[in-house]
C-alpha cells in the first residue's frame, strides 16, 4: 500500500505544471521546431490560466503574451506541446494562414493532437477553439 501511495505521489508531482516549466517548454519548442524564427519569438510571458473556458490557449502578439488553459495541464505532454507551439507560432504569424499551418505542422504529432483535442471537446460537450 505504501509503495502504491509513493507511486501516486510521484505521478502527481510529474503532472503538476508550473508557469516556469511552461516557459522552459516554450523555449525548447522554439529551438526545436521554429529555429529559423527564434529571434522573432520572444514571449513576454507564458502562463497557465483558469479563465479560458472557450479556448485551449491564446496569444496576444502585440504584447507577446501567451496563456494556456489549465484544462490541458493533465493532458499528455505532446498535446500540451502542440497547444503551446500553436500559440508561439502566432508570434511569427498572427493569423491562421498557410504559412502559420506550415510552421505548426513541423510538430510531428500536430494532426494527432488536434484530433485528441477535438475528441475531448466532443466527449465533454465543450466547443473549444485553438485560439
Amino acid at each position: 500500500m505504501a509503495r502504491m501511495l509513493e507511486r501516486l505521489a510521484a505521478r502527481e508531482e510529474r503532472i503538476r505544471r508550473t508557469d516556469s516549466e511552461l516557459l522552459m517548454r516554450a523555449r525548447r519548442l522554439i529551438s526545436r521546431y521554429l529555429p529559423d524564427h527564434a529571434g522573432d519569438i520572444v514571449p513576454a510571458s507564458v502562463r497557465w490560466v483558469t479563465n479560458q473556458n472557450g479556448r485551449w490557449g491564446s496569444c496576444t502578439p502585440d504584447d507577446a503574451t501567451i496563456r494556456i488553459s489549465h484544462r490541458i495541464q493533465e493532458m499528455p505532454d505532446w498535446v500540451i506541446d502542440y497547444v503551446l507551439l500553436h500559440e508561439l507560432t502566432h508570434l511569427v504569424v498572427p493569423s491562421h494562414n498557410a504559412q502559420f499551418w506550415e510552421l505548426v505542422n513541423r510538430f510531428p504529432k500536430a494532426e494527432r493532437a488536434r484530433g485528441y483535442l477535438e475528441g475531448i471537446s466532443a466527449a465533454t460537450g465543450l466547443v473549444l477553439a485553438d485560439d
